[in-house]
């Protein structure tokens, strides 16, 4: 275990997925500025360390909804969208602004599955992610809610972020929830459930430790979501990290070999094939 753990100081690309819940006030679902600041911050500091870094950022529609005044987010596809025009926006001017407190470079990548389908399309986006790479900057990723339907989404950005790294061939995803890592049972409801904090394969008892609920009423991934993620990341070759992103300095802890979250150990799989399984997800 603590050769694993210390084998994350090796990694030299990391995919950062960071949800609606981390980003927002639980009180109020307002933009928590602080937080984002604090996480602005570290993944400089690691881009500063020479680790090439993406973040998955969540948090559009959430963003949206608070913006144009709403209570909660409307279930009709064409309001959404459109709050996930208002709340990009927005989000992407705060990233841009405090990236560049730092003088670090960021750029927008929005994606849908289409992106990821068609040949041409997923190829200008590897190519787009390793120019920026190779430019330093820190890509900032969400999937393009404004133009997504049920055919071309994603689903949810725990799945969107392992396919990231599958695309730029990361050796570490780090899942940031609203749950210290991956559980026995909901811990939310079983008080005796205890933390994993490595699993060596995800077996079927582990994916039916999984549930579908997610934790707040922001988010869309629950745990089943996380371990789906964890699936297509280890299958790709990439360590992933699913740990609690209330202190998002955590991401510091994991990189430095601390025995927080539940790492989840690469095991590349030749027979993975990354575009059949997104042309087949449902």
């Amino acid at each position: 275990m603590m050769n694993a753990r210390l084998q994350m100081m090796e990694k030299k690309r990391v995919v950062v997925k960071i949800g609606s819940s981390s980003l927002t006030f639980e009180e109020s679902g307002n933009i928590n500025y602080g937080k984002i600041e604090r996480l602005v911050r570290t993944l400089t500091d690691l881009r500063s360390r020479g680790i090439d870094v993406v973040l998955v950022s969540s948090g559009a529609i959430a963003v949206g909804v608070k913006t144009v005044g709403l209570e909660k987010k409307p279930a009709e596809l064409e309001k959404r969208q459109a709050l996930a025009a208002i709340g990009q926006a927005r989000l992407m001017m705060t990233y841009e602004r405090m990236f560049s407190e730092y003088n670090q470079l960021t750029a927008q990548i929005l994606m849908t599955k289409d992106t990821m389908v068609r040949d041409l399309s997923r190829f200008n986006a590897q190519n787009t992610f390793e120019e920026l790479l190779k430019l330093g900057a820190i890509p900032v990723v969400n999937e393009n809610d404004t133009v997504s339907t049920y055919e071309i989404e994603f689903g949810d950005n725990d799945r969107l972020s392992a396919i990231v790294a599958g695309l730029i061939h990361a050796d570490l995803l780090i899942l940031l929830s609203d749950i210290d890592g991956m559980y026995t049972d909901d811990p939310r409801q079983n008080p005796n459930a205890m933390l994993i904090s490595c699993v060596e394969e995800i077996t079927e008892d582990i994916l039916n430790m999984g549930k579908d609920t997610a934790g707040s009423g922001v988010g869309t991934g629950g745990m089943s979501a996380k371990l789906a993620a964890a699936r297509i990341a280890t299958d790709s070759g990439a360590d992933i990290v699913i740990a609690n992103g209330e202190n998002v300095e955590i991401i510091t802890d994991i990189l430095n070999g601390k025995e927080v979250g539940t790492l989840f150990k690469a095991h590349k799989n030749h027979n993975f094939d990354l575009l059949r399984y997104i042309q087949e997800y449902k």
